[in-house]
């Protein structure tokens, strides 16, 4: 691993992971010491019962039906961009320990080619909803509450993306090569093997963990903490 290399997948993927873990733990801790109203702010109608007010919570903040209220078309594709997100994020986790029950069920040659067709649509989901969300933001209502953060986010997001979709369909690296790679960070010793290493996608790899570093290190100051603090604010609606 040459130096440029060895700082951006290396050393900087440890600072974005300090930046994300200490930004992410003052923000959370912030909330919590936030004084409580002397009022309950739940809204109409709420659960009687404290099963129910958690089940709406759930409901809330994983469904968002006000948002399908309002705009079909936005709910839609936030449904899609979350269910994408997530199963990306679980698909990444094959980076670090494969999944050896799937893998023995459908033999590896079965398991690459499920990753690539899943992994490879579900890109393609996430960049064009990424995209819708992007050109909206240059139309009214939506281009009259938009700030720089709403433009520059969507961007890196997609670049992020981007980057990852090259990997997946251009990629000439087995999965394999790709988990040395992670399990070398973890072990604090980065480095890529020789496939890695020689490989036409090596710069893309750098590339994509560059934006993804800087995406992790953006989280904790972004709107993008919704994603935690959606759940508090629906469990006081529901209170």
């Amino acid at each position: 691993m040459d130096l440029f290399s060895f700082t951006i997948a290396g050393l900087m993927v440890y600072a974005a992971l300090a930046v994300f873990f200490i930004g992410m733990t003052y923000r959370i801790c912030h909330w919590f010491s936030t004084p409580k109203a002397s009022i309950r702010l739940g809204m109409f109608p709420k659960p009687k019962t404290r099963s129910g007010r958690w089940l709406k919570m759930l409901k809330d903040t994983i469904l968002f039906p006000q948002a399908l209220d309002v705009d079909p078309t936005m709910w839609f594709m936030a449904i899609a961009f979350h269910v994408a997100g997530l199963l990306i994020f679980f698909g990444h986790l094959r980076l670090i320990k494969e999944f050896t029950p799937i893998v023995s069920a459908l033999g590896s040659k079965g398991m690459d080619t499920l990753a690539f067709v899943t992994g490879g649509t579900f890109g393609i989901v996430i960049t064009v909803v990424v995209i819708y969300y992007l050109f909206r933001r240059f139309a009214s209502p939506y281009k009259d509450i938009s700030v720089p953060e709403d433009y520059l986010l969507l961007i890196l997001i997609l670049l992020v993306i981007t980057m990852g979709n090259h990997l997946r369909f251009f990629g000439d690296v087995h999965v394999a090569d790709y988990r040395a790679y992670v399990q070398s960070v973890l072990l604090f010793r980065p480095s890529f093997d020789a496939a890695l290493a020689h490989s036409s996608i090596r710069w893309s790899l750098v590339a994509h963990v560059f934006l993804a570093n800087i995406l992790l290190m953006y989280f904790p100051f972004s709107k993008l903490t919704h994603t935690v603090g959606a759940f508090l604010a629906n469990l006081v609606r529901s209170d």
